[in-house]
């Protein structure tokens, strides 16, 4: 096979191509398809984000034989900035000929010429800088030449009708679930850093110590090939080689950490692994957590992939000024958006809200934004930026000055994702309400790990905190919150409204685990919310009080906490339990020495008024008349009602801690255990989640 390259800059062969017959890794799949899509059609591009791979896989499916060629014509665009206008038909002619072409030569008609009509696939090679002309050249070319066939790579689609795209993943960092083998990912990591370390090892052999990370690291790394071309890999399973040393199961979860950090990125990785000469891989991976564009090497070809924030850069250089301008400021987002949540941050200084939408549309297709969802629908578009281009935007924003304007109204737009979720919580529509937290929560979650360290964004971010009550209260995040709220609380004003609340719901989290610091933070509330008339608050600091009761084993003055927050609490009230649920916790703490006052207090709480608009009400009132019955010896009626509460359950969302209880209490019904669960105090969250079942309980007191 005849493979013609461009005359006049050097064959440049993939990034760190070595003629190993392991160059590619994990890629079985896409190869055998992109084989097939040549076979079958005459347009071919295959698309991906920077330093996946695309010009390795294409190049080695091109050189395989068995296809309806016979010539390869490989043509690589060397350049990183946009190219001319004719230059990449000038290249291409030049590949033809072997010599540069005259002015009146570098035409589409001498190309028809100098082609032949069948045999020949044209491999045009990364031309995002040439990629309108590619656009013409390449439709120009089809029609006049019918048997041609036609390979492209580039981070955009060509968008011409017959063309078929093989969009390239990377690499999987996961462990696979049909082989036993190490992930992909992790696989060219160590392949990489083995002969990195071969190169260095023997000239340092004299200078090592136990210590050195380069002899650290070449313990976890699989063997050099054997004599049959198959590399003997270790393993940390029981096949591991007896002569070789195990790896270290530190190490290796340091290195799966690497290739998850960078996203299974073939470049990144392989530009990761070369460090392992430099530092240990756990301290590599540190690093690489908080930040990835500084990886480099001198042993690329191409000037822009000898550092990943070279590679990242050339999409930027493509990039029209308002998309940059819109690249860096989507960087504050740590984790997916809406279109509407990235016009409220991104539009200003330049950049049109009505443009912002569309230029989300060009960073995805030079695969910067990726969806994270199907595009059409009701339901608007939704993006996550990928780690490599948010590092670099983040380096662009910093430098345009806009960092403290754009953190600033990711607080913001965090804080009413937090007011929205509320009131669709206290309006009943609380499976909305947690599906909003959820997709939003790692967004959520960044920006109230960065203001611990703002004090200028304490106090919106106390306030996220406080509106978001439920998810930290009825689910099992109960710590989390309560560590937001403790190390929040000092940095805002101790007479506001919010802290009051902070206060309340801080105590609230963790009346279980330290019963003393709860009632010190109700302490300081409890004024506030008398001076401030507000009842619900009043009412609720009377639950947290049952619930430290309750938690201790005093059931009659926790019933009677509970009755006073009953009593005071408003309907509909907002930030907290509402009376439905103070009866059914009043409910549990009278069984355990009024059972028939325990009974009409679980039928008051499931007939007190608003509990069927209140999904979670309704699931502590049925779980506590179920637990009286089960307690009373009524097991039949107990296990009905809590199959049906269960039944009610969304097994997509997030387990709740009353969900947790009702299948405790199903789990004692079937086994026959009597007396007085641990888990009503874990359903009223006083304390860290338990077992759903434990084995033998407690015996009651009556």
């Amino acid at each position: 096979m005849n493979v013609w390259k461009c005359v006049g800059s050097p064959a440049v062969p993939p990034v760190y191509d070595d003629g190993s017959a392991d160059a590619l890794i994990g890629r079985e799949r896409e190869i055998a398809a992109l084989g097939t899509l040549l076979t079958g059609h005459h347009l071919v591009t295959v698309t991906g984000r920077p330093g996946v791979g695309k010009s390795r896989l294409a190049a080695e499916a091109a050189a395989r034989t068995g296809g309806p060629w016979r010539r390869v014509v490989h043509v690589r665009w060397q350049g990183s900035g946009p190219g001319e206008p004719g230059a990449l038909t000038a290249a291409v002619s030049q590949a033809l000929t072997g010599r540069r072409p005259h002015r009146r030569e570098a035409d589409i008609a001498a190309l028809v010429r100098q082609l032949p009509e069948t045999g020949v696939l044209l491999f045009l090679d990364d031309v995002d800088p040439v990629h309108r002309e590619c656009m013409g050249l390449v439709q120009r070319l089809l029609v006049a030449v019918p048997g041609l066939r036609v390979l492209v790579t580039s981070r955009r689609v060509l968008g011409l009708g017959e063309e078929q795209v093989l969009p390239l993943p990377p690499l999987a960092t996961g462990p696979l679930t049909t082989a036993p083998d190490r992930a992909p990912a992790v696989e060219l990591f160590l392949r990489r850093a083995r002969t990195v370390l071969d190169d260095a090892l023997p000239t340092a052999t004299a200078t090592t110590t136990p210590g050195d990370p380069r002899t650290a690291t070449a313990k976890l790394l699989p063997a050099p090939a054997q004599p049959d071309g198959q590399p003997q890999l270790e393993t940390a399973g029981p096949q591991a080689h007896p002569s070789e040393p195990r790896p270290h199961l530190a190490d290796l979860r340091a290195v799966e950490a690497i290739c998850r950090t960078l996203e299974g990125v073939p470049h990144a990785i392989e530009l990761a692994a070369e460090q392992v000469a430099r530092q240990p891989v756990e301290e590599l991976a540190d690093l690489l957590e908080s930040h990835q564009c500084w990886l480099s090497s001198d042993r690329p070809v191409l000037r822009r992939h000898r550092s990943l924030r070279d590679t990242v850069g050339a999409s930027y250089a493509l990039c029209e000024r308002e998309a940059r301008i819109v690249w860096g400021r989507a960087s504050a987002f740590a984790g997916p958006f809406n279109e509407s949540t990235a016009v409220f941050l991104c539009a200003g200084g330049g950049v049109e809200p009505y443009q912002v939408p569309s230029l989300l549309a060009q960073l995805a297709a030079f695969h910067v934004l990726e969806p994270v969802r199907d595009p059409g629908g009701l339901r608007q578009p939704r993006y996550r930026m990928t780690r490599a281009a948010r590092d670099f935007g983040a380096e662009r924003l910093r430098e345009a000055g806009e960092c403290e304007v754009a953190l600033e109204r990711r607080a913001a737009h965090c804080r009413q994702i937090a007011v929205v979720a509320e009131n669709l919580w206290a309006s009943g529509c609380q499976d909305q309400a947690v599906r909003l937290v959820q997709e939003e929560r790692a967004e959520l979650t960044s920006m109230l790990r960065q203001a611990l360290c703002r004090p200028d964004q304490a106090e919106t971010a106390l306030e996220t905190v406080v509106s978001l009550w439920f998810w930290w209260a009825v689910f099992d995040h109960g710590e989390e919150g309560r560590g937001y709220l403790l190390r929040l609380l000092p940095l805002c004003p101790t007479d506001s409204d919010t802290g009051m609340r902070g206060r309340l719901l801080a105590a609230w989290l963790g009346a279980g685990c330290d019963p003393q610091g709860a009632r010190a933070l109700l302490g300081r509330a409890w004024p506030a919310a008398v001076l401030a008339g507000d009842d619900a608050a009043v009412g609720h600091i009377a639950h947290v009080q049952g619930l430290i009761a309750l938690h201790e084993g005093d059931h009659r003055a926790a019933a009677e906490h509970f009755e006073e927050a009953a009593r005071t609490i408003p309907d509909h009230a907002c930030g907290g339990p509402s009376p439905a649920v103070s009866l059914a916790a009043r409910a549990v703490a009278q069984a355990a020495f009024a059972p028939a006052a325990a009974r009409r207090t679980a039928r008051r709480a499931l007939t007190r008024r608003g509990v069927r608009d209140d999904a979670w009400a309704a699931l502590v009132a049925r779980y506590a008349k179920a637990f009286v019955d089960h307690h009373q010896g009524r097991d039949a009626g107990a296990r009905n009602r809590a199959g049906r509460a269960l039944a009610t359950l969304d097994g997509a969302l997030p387990a709740s801690h009353v969900g947790v209880a009702l299948r405790a209490l199903v789990a004692d019904i079937e086994s026959g255990t009597k007396g007085l669960p641990h888990l009503p105090q874990t359903l009223l969250h006083t304390g860290p989640l338990r077992p759903a079942h434990t084995g033998t309980r407690r015996p009651v007191t009556r």
